[in-house]
């Protein structure tokens, strides 16, 4: 059988649409393996949020060269998406497929030309169609694709178009499949999940869609991927805190605590408005873990700017941070503002907020000491006879167990942490 090993970078939205190509190449007869074996072909599912992970994709196009002179070498993704001339001029890489051309990507694989179609041109979202996953616990499901707010930094609305949704009753359909096949936690993700159903006629939303969830339990665990900070619905964050179906997890990405910089990046919300939303979500749901993304150095960031995003986290009462320095992406408004950042401040302001990070983590894992928390079991240590499981808000927490416990839920106790893994006790279930 030809043998085929993909390389995944980026978002959820990305691994899932790796998994969805296993699938669909795993039933062409194509056997997978890993990346770093060598391979008949080598696809690079590529990410184009900073200039980091471009250069990532590039230097996998080259591993992947050297693992096997002979291989045929595909890059698709979002960095296939809008800089495919960039990429065709790499001698390593034999053609570059875009994001569109991933449904299809089996009857591509021995195309001579690259093959990159207007994502614009794209009205709905694909048909899900996925029936395993690597991660034999957690699957992701891609409910929603493409983002229509053009935020000043970002390059993700050119490479996934215009913001398109999955039909709640194939929404539905996609969990229960992904539930029969044994998997106890389901991921819903998208490029700009609270969007998800605007663009259905007769128009849907993310919050209807949960209820429904919630309402017929499609799954064991649901988790939510990242929501805008301005898209939390009330009704929504009550189903969080009601429903034990639902994680209490939720990610938001803040970028910045300075209203002058939230403005030149285009964000919908201020300094002042996330701060309530954060305390409206603690007063609901105590124990959630609430994840931030944030960007160092965006152009015009003065010092007290950065100040002002580190004192707003450092009043917030959240658990990680995920920090990403200010890149220069072509094609953006940001990339033309005045006042770009020297590369050595942001660097240093990205690491300030690293550091602040691993205070904020430690922090949160403090004040869950005690606490009895439902945990899914993922590894299995044998020479420590421990399971490592991961509980619905997000703590990963080691306890003494067997084998039998993966893919179980387990109440545990945690009894102590070194900051970034938990260690429990197996009680009695509380319910």
């Amino acid at each position: 059988m030809t043998t085929v090993a993909i390389a995944t970078l980026g978002c959820k939205t990305n691994q899932f649409e790796s998994a969805a190509m296993s699938d669909q190449l795993t039933t062409a007869g194509y056997r997978l393996i890993p990346f770093s074996q060598p391979a008949d072909i080598y696809i690079i599912n590529s990410c184009t949020v900073t200039a980091r992970t471009d250069a990532e994709t590039r230097k996998l196009i080259r591993r992947a060269r050297r693992q096997n002179p002979d291989a045929r070498i595909i890059a698709t993704g979002c960095y296939a998406q809008v800089a495919p001339g960039d990429l065709e001029r790499i001698p390593e890489l034999d053609i570059v497929l875009g994001n569109r051309e991933k449904r299809t990507i089996s009857s591509l694989l021995q195309s001579d030309t690259s093959q990159v179609s207007d994502i614009m041109d794209d009205t709905a979202a694909a048909a899900l169609g996925l029936t395993s996953f690597a991660d034999h616990t957690r699957a992701f499901l891609q409910i929603q694709n493409g983002c229509d707010s053009f935020c000043s930094y970002c390059i993700v609305p050119y490479a996934r178009g215009a913001s398109r949704s999955v039909l709640p009753g194939d929404v539905l359909d996609g969990i229960r499949t992904m539930t029969g096949n044994g998997f106890r936690e389901v991921v819903l993700t998208g490029i700009h999940l609270g969007a998800y159903g605007l663009d259905l006629t007769p128009p849907e939303t993310l919050t209807a869609l949960v209820r429904h969830c919630v309402a017929e339990r499609v799954a064991t665990r649901l988790r939510l991927g990242s929501i805008e900070p301005n898209e939390l619905e009330p009704e929504l964050l009550q189903l969080i805190a009601d429903s034990p179906l639902l994680c209490r997890h939720l990610h938001l990405p803040l970028q910045s605590g300075s209203d002058d910089v939230l403005a030149r990046m285009g964000r919908r919300y201020t300094r002042s408005q996330f701060y309530e939303l954060i305390a409206t979500i603690i007063a609901k749901v105590p124990d959630i873990f609430i994840g931030l993304d944030l960007i160092a150095g965006f152009p015009g960031e003065s010092e007290g700017d950065f100040f002002e995003t580190c004192r707003l986290i450092e009043d917030l009462p959240v658990a990680g941070l995920h920090v990403f320095p200010f890149s220069i992406r072509p094609g953006t408004k940001a990339a033309t503002l005045p006042g770009q950042i020297a590369p050595r401040i942001i660097s240093e302001r990205a690491r300030i907020l690293r550091t602040l990070a691993v205070r904020k983590q430690r922090e949160f894992l403090d004040r869950t000491l005690g606490t009895c928390l439902s945990a899914l079991g993922q590894q299995y240590d044998p020479a420590t006879e421990t399971v490592t499981g991961l509980t619905g808000n997000y703590i990963q927490v080691r306890y003494r167990g067997t084998r039998e416990l993966l893919r179980s839920l387990t109440t545990v106790r945690i009894e102590s942490h070194d900051g970034t893994l938990a260690t429990g006790n197996i009680v009695v279930p509380i319910d």
